[in-house]
């Protein structure tokens, strides 16, 4: 797999997403069933064994009875020297599965410390704020900023946001990172930010490079592979994180990293992508 400098680590570009793991149905739906243990586990050690070392998950991934965070820790630590865990701080939710208000910048802190806790680690290696809803985040990544000085964080990133974020947050702090959704014939209107991000040597993270529109509904096998494919293919900086509970799925995204796509393919593509924004 071809990889990318995401600050001073060195990470695979075809990652990892927990988001799926602790439940089987709809991800973040509390009544989704709980997913069998044993099976996530699995999942987790068999991405390291086929070479993700960046993983993407949150505190708030989690179902009634799984917590990502915690199958992360049961999974791989003591972790691998060369694994990048990133996670996610802002959005919460209460111990019923249901959405607490949006984090002040006081409440950042203990966000940060309670992914510490469940994964057990005293750093954080990167750290997305997702800076969803109206208003200035400047207080809210200068809260980051300085939980980074700290050396609790290593490297920060932000998560659904544009370019006038970005340069908020960059004003604050460097960031290494930006997440959005986005995929083939999702959110075309996001080209040209991409090409911003590559410009400017910041990672794009996109989730949902899979199902696109149809979101956590995911997908598998030749069509997942052509989707994260075309996605890699969006510029070197570009990283993917699918996200899967099911051993051959992850096997197929992995190897997706592989794939290449002749121009001709990426041109029609292409094609569907923009028609897609039309």
């Amino acid at each position: 797999m071809s990889t990318w400098l995401l600050g001073d680590r060195l990470v695979n570009r075809v990652g990892f997403g927990a988001m799926r793991l602790p439940q089987t149905g709809a991800a973040l739906d509390p009544g989704s069933p709980p997913r069998d243990r044993d099976q996530a586990i699995t999942v987790l050690r068999k991405a390291v064994e086929l070479g993700v070392n960046h993983i993407d998950t949150a505190a708030f991934y989690f179902s009634s009875l799984r917590s990502a965070n915690e199958l992360i820790n049961s999974a791989l630590s003591p972790y691998p020297d060369d694994l990048v865990i990133a996670t996610k701080v802002g959005p919460s939710r209460d111990p019923s599965g249901e959405w607490r208000p949006p984090a002040r910048p006081g409440d950042l802190r203990g966000q940060v410390e309670e992914n510490l806790r469940q994964l057990g680690r005293d750093h954080l290696d990167l750290v997305y704020l997702r800076a969803e809803g109206p208003g200035d985040i400047t207080d809210r990544f200068a809260a980051l900023a300085e939980l980074r000085e700290a050396g609790l964080i290593r490297h920060l990133g932000i998560s659904a946001v544009g370019p006038d974020r970005l340069a908020e947050a960059q004003a604050v702090a460097p960031v290494v990172a930006v997440q959005n959704s986005y995929g083939l014939g999702y959110r075309a209107q996001q080209d040209e930010f991409i090409r911003l991000c590559g410009e400017q040597g910041v990672a794009f993270v996109p989730y949902f490079s899979i199902a696109g529109a149809a979101r956590e509904a995911g997908g598998g096998g030749t069509d997942a592979q052509v989707r994260l494919a075309w996605t890699l293919a969006r510029g070197p900086h570009v990283l993917v994180i699918p996200g899967t509970g099911d051993p051959g799925h992850l096997a197929e995204n992995v190897a997706a990293g592989d794939l290449r796509l002749s121009d001709d393919e990426l041109a029609r593509l292409d094609a569907v992508h923009r028609a897609a924004a039309a």
